[in-house]
């Protein structure tokens, strides 16, 4: 075993990659800005530097570990230095923290209240630089980025797309799309993981708070809301609930206090597209035609499919989302409900940014009436609920509204990578038996990893499937597909890694941890869930003989473009 010596104490380390990992082993939580654990060491912002005993000044996250080391984290030296460089990052900052979306959540904000600046002694002589608002799901706000990088490298190394970079050099940098164009005329998909990893109000969610309460505020419009399965294992967390708490039957009675008039489970739209999705799959693997079947409740993947690979687009399912699946029921139950002639407004809570794009994708529309007309994400409705004054936390449990209220555990997983793969198989194999479940739940298909390969029987048939999250590694199995390296009948994609639980509208920070917790979380719904099976969903079946009666298709299903 190898030691290091951190302020006077010796410490163990073994395999870190970094000085700065055995200091956090070690109780000491060195402030950082451009360092995160999953993305490539930058060493820029240079806030976790660190003394060794010959008087050498360095930034630890950059430097390998050596047995014998003497360092030192908080000398005179060491603290003058941070706070000279919050000083000077504040003075080149946007400093309107008040009305900031990042007001109470920023690290710059925090890290100097930790460090004790309260003085600028600098001007801030930059020119105010043009917000972009033209994303559905993400602003833009380069006044108050402080060129730390981690969007860059998150956008590049995580998610493959590489839609930021730096521009210009030494006072006149920036981060922006190539030739600076707006984000919405590049490749990015809205996936929110910028969003996730910024320290600043640089890059925040496009928010629809302010339609939804004049919704909720006009007597002639029905509000009907949805939530995902991801939200109430997060939404806690910022009411002192313990992570990965479910804290549904909480949201549903805030909601409720907030004026919604019917609150469901868009478990139960997963429960539809399991029925859908393990419908069409049945059917392209007796014709043998159209494999891969690509799953298509991601909106940021169907996206990215589309742009880098359009080749292989029509392989995506034709299976509207969960969140879509449901808003179009809801639309056609309004259309034959006579009684209340008030206008049906449906909202969907999401754990995902990308959902407020997928909203206005013109196949999201049936018979030219959008099927979800706003979009809040897990932050948003954290935010209403602390503007409606409402503690969540000591919120009464309260039942969903019926007749969509029930849902199966098979819906519920789709909030974790691999979630809908095994939805699926559970609804082919068609068996609720507990050993059946749970070989299913061993074939593969869980796990963080960002590639996984699993196999099944199905008849006499072998299976090939391949559960993916992160869009590098959909792009890198999406070139393995085209290239015949690599050959799968069903593959489920998610654009966020870990899936919905860390999707770009959920609560941060999202750490190792939080991310476990969340998906604990999901896992337990599932198995308290007396129904584990879509089909055993009585409503349902009562929806398939009833609003859905020679409409299914039309309603639960895309005419997706051709390419």
């Amino acid at each position: 075993m190898k030691y290091m010596t951190i302020n006077n104490r010796r410490v163990e380390f073994d395999d870190e990659r970094n000085v700065l990992s055995v200091i956090r082993k070690s109780g000491i939580n060195l402030p950082t800005f451009c360092y995160h654990s999953e993305l490539s060491t930058y060493g820029a912002c240079r806030m976790c530097v660190v003394e060794d005993d010959r008087g050498r000044v360095f930034a630890s996250c950059s430097e390998v570990p050596r047995d014998g080391m003497v360092i030192y984290t908080n000398t005179p030296r060491l603290q003058h230095h941070r706070q000279m460089i919050l000083e000077l990052l504040l003075a080149s900052h946007n400093r309107d923290c008040t009305t900031c979306r990042k007001n109470g959540v920023c690290t710059l904000q925090g890290l100097a209240n930790q460090l004790g600046v309260n003085h600028v002694r600098f001007e801030n002589n930059k020119p105010t630089l043009p917000m972009d608002f033209s994303s559905d799901c993400i602003v833009r706000d380069p006044n108050k980025c402080i060129l730390c990088g981690d969007c860059v490298r998150t956008c590049d190394e995580i998610q493959g797309i590489g839609v930021l970079d730096f521009a210009f050099r030494g006072s006149k940098m920036q981060v922006m799309p190539a030739f600076n164009k707006d984000i919405a005329e590049t490749d990015c998909v809205g996936c929110g993981q910028c969003r996730v990893v910024c320290p600043t109000g640089a890059i925040t969610i496009r928010t629809s708070v302010h339609e939804v309460w004049a919704a909720l505020s006009d007597p002639s419009k029905r509000v009907v809301v949805q939530i995902a399965p991801a939200v109430r294992v997060a939404v806690g967390e910022k009411f002192g609930v313990p992570k990965g708490k479910n804290c549904l039957g909480r949201l549903v009675a805030s909601l409720r206090r907030m004026g919604f008039s019917e609150i469901y489970d868009t478990n139960f739209g997963a429960d539809l597209t399991v029925m859908e999705e393990s419908q069409e799959f049945l059917e392209k693997l007796e014709s043998g035609e159209g494999l891969p079947l690509f799953t298509s409740c991601c909106p940021g993947w169907v996206k990215f499919c589309e742009n880098r690979h359009p080749k292989l687009f029509g392989h995506i399912s034709t299976c509207r989302s969960p969140q879509e699946m449901f808003g179009a029921v809801l639309k056609e139950e309004a259309r034959q409900n006579k009684e209340d002639t008030r206008e049906l407004v449906v909202v969907s809570i999401m754990p995902c940014t990308a959902k407020k794009g997928e909203i206005l994708r013109p196949e999201h529309y049936t018979d030219g009436v959008q099927n979800v007309d706003y979009v809040l994400t897990t932050n948003e409705v954290i935010r209403m609920i602390k503007e409606a004054g409402i503690d969540l936390a000591q919120m009464p449990s309260e039942s969903l509204d019926m007749p969509f209220g029930l849902s199966s555990g098979a819906g519920a997983i789709f909030g974790v990578t691999g979630g809908v793969t095994e939805a699926v198989l559970r609804r082919i194999i068609n068996s609720n038996k507990p050993e059946d479940l749970e070989r299913i739940s061993f074939t593969g298909v869980r796990g963080i990893e960002g590639i996984k390969e699993a196999s099944v029987t199905i008849g006499d048939r072998e299976v090939k499937i391949a559960v993916v999250n992160g869009l590098k590694n959909a792009d890198i199995v999406m070139n393995m597909i085209e290239s015949g390296e690599a050959s799968y009948d069903f593959v489920e994609v998610m654009a966020c890694p870990r899936g919905c639980i860390a999707g770009g509208g959920q609560p941060l920070p999202v750490g190792p941890r939080t991310k476990k917790a969340r998906m604990d979380g999901i896992y337990s719904i599932d198995l308290m869930s007396q129904i584990k099976l879509p089909n055993e969903n009585p409503i349902v079946q009562t929806l398939y003989n009833g609003i859905l009666k020679g409409k299914t298709h039309k309603i639960l299903h895309n005419e997706m473009p051709k390419y």
